[in-house]
């Protein structure tokens, strides 16, 4: 992918200047590229939808953050004054609510049921995300199912927001994220497997709407499972540097899912990922 202008930084206001303001404000972890975030944030803009960015940090405490939403992860969005919305289709439906046109929800019914169908198993609990970070724990925990003790944890799995540890923490988050997401080895261990198995059905996808002219994943215009395929390929293809920013460390540790992920990655999946961002969400990426 080339791209003449270069990754830009984002700005992000305070929580304490982020409560006082009007209309929608959506916490972000600063300075990386969180699949989750990078989908809210691909909603909003697929919509026209203006935001005001919150700054949230991967693997601190963020009590000001908790003290206003009751979470300290990340995607966080709160409109005016209504209650915080964290999970994909939360806020999914908040974007829908608020700018009905276009709609990234399908219109047919056969459509939305494989449209949410699928964008469970990339963004739900046991889905692409979550298994792709139990492989990435596996490291760390080398032969040990239990986790070391937490360095300032407060919770044993995830809330209806983000663990936002996962969002490329530090290393002394790795026991905080082994107990969001019910790490053990065999979990760890069957994870690749599980992680291929969406990826050839989503290939598979693509190709019979290609071979039909179509052009997403679901329908015949873009789809909100596009923008999530987008943000989830990430966590096995990040983006090219020049048009996202992120730590070497996370790059590599994305980029290399292992021999069973990589095989099934159809380099058509990573083409519709490059289109998908070019023409329907924030690019290059503001970090």
């Amino acid at each position: 992918m080339r791209r003449e202008v270069p990754a830009v930084q984002a700005e992000y206001v305070d929580v304490e200047r982020a409560r006082a303001l009007p209309g929608l404000r959506l916490a972000l972890t600063t300075g990386v590229p969180g699949p989750w975030g990078e989908a809210a944030k691909g909603i909003f803009h697929a919509k026209g939808i203006p935001f005001a960015r919150v700054a949230q940090t991967a693997g601190a405490d963020n009590d000001a953050l908790f003290a206003w939403t009751g979470h300290r992860n990340a995607p966080v969005a709160v409109y005016e004054n209504e209650p915080p919305r964290t999970t994909w289709n939360e806020i999914l439906f908040l974007a829908e609510r608020l700018q009905p046109e276009p709609s990234l929800v399908p219109a047919s019914l056969e459509d939305r049921v494989v449209c949410f169908g699928l964008a469970q198993e990339l963004m739900g609990e046991n889905g692409f995300g979550w298994l792709r970070r139990l492989m990435l724990l596996r490291p760390g925990m080398g032969d040990s199912d239990t986790p070391p003790e937490a360095q300032g944890g407060r919770r044993s799995r995830p809330t209806r927001s983000e663990p936002k540890a996962s969002e490329g923490g530090p290393p002394q988050g790795l026991a905080r994220m082994a107990r969001q997401y019910g790490y053990s080895r065999a979990a760890s261990d069957a994870a690749p497997e599980r992680v291929a198995q969406i990826l050839d059905v989503l290939a598979g996808r693509l190709a019979a709407q290609r071979a039909a002219g179509r052009r997403y994943l679901v329908g015949d215009r873009v789809s909100a499972l596009d923008i999530y395929w987008a943000a989830m390929a990430a966590l096995v293809a990040p983006l090219p540097a020049d048009v996202c920013a992120m730590p070497e460390m996370v790059r590599g540790l994305y980029g290399t899912p292992g021999p069973v992920v990589a095989k099934a990655l159809d380099p058509a999946l990573l083409e519709h990922r490059d289109r998908i961002y070019r023409e329907h969400m924030e690019f290059p990426l503001a970090l």
